[in-house]
């Protein structure tokens, strides 16, 4: 049954993203058959774009307070499992959302310190200049109404308005739409970190895009979590 799958997957991608995208998806598709590789496209926004510092109503954007936030946890379709909000309020992370009255229609996280990603036993650094943008949610819906570039790009500016110099994301190499997206919404990439694991042990490299923005990735040495952070959608 998995190889269907993974033609038609193939097939569909080839319609929207062409064969050279195809091609790299098949082939990490096919290496992590054997061993976990993951490419992580590092992207950075210094610029808000005002075709998206306008929320509509009746959304009210706000940074949630830490009540608001535990308050819509409990509500499984949010996707913020209890752990994970402790987790990222332990670490002073912040969460911009739009809200319709008593439901959260999306949200966005930003961390100022080194943070889990996938696998959890991974940590993302990045420069202390930049705020890391992390697990952007839609809920369902509210889809299609560029919530997500909205909230985030109005969290950028506040981010931009306090000193620093913008907001870093990565999205993984073969999430082509995803891509697609944040570019749409300002983003520009400037670097890739490979992450591969073989034998027990991770190997990583950066580019050298990736020194400007201090963006890598390192085993953590504490114990691994079982939940990590998303990337940017």
């Amino acid at each position: 049954m998995r190889g269907p799958g993974i033609v038609q997957k193939a097939r569909v991608r080839m319609q929207r993203s062409g064969l050279a995208s195809t091609l790299h998806y098949l082939t990490v598709k096919s290496i992590n058959s054997v061993v976990l590789l993951k490419i992580l496209r590092g992207v950075s926004v210094e610029r808000a774009d005002p075709g998206f510092l306008k929320c509509p109503e009746p959304y009210a954007p706000a940074f949630l307070s830490e009540r608001m936030i535990r308050e819509f946890a409990r509500d499984p379709l949010n996707e913020m499992p209890e752990r994970f909000v402790e987790e990222a309020l332990s670490r002073g992370d912040e969460c911009f959302g739009l809200c319709d009255g008593k439901t959260l229609a999306a949200y966005g996280w930003y961390s100022f310190k080194p943070t889990p990603i996938d696998p959890p036993e991974l940590l993302l650094h990045f420069s202390d200049e930049y705020v890391y943008m992390y697990k952007g949610f839609t809920h369902s819906r509210y889809r299609g109404q560029r919530l997500h570039a909205i909230g985030m790009t109005m969290a950028l500016q506040h981010y931009l308005g306090i000193g620093y110099r913008g907001l870093v994301s990565y999205v993984e190499s073969d999430n082509f739409d995803s891509l697609k997206s944040v570019f749409r919404m300002g983003y520009t990439a400037f670097g890739s970190v490979w992450v591969m694991k073989a034998f027990g042990l991770y190997l990583t490299h950066a580019t050298s895009g990736c020194e400007r923005f201090g963006f890598r990735v390192e085993p953590s040495a504490a114990p691994a979590s079982r939940l990590k952070t998303s990337p940017t959608l």
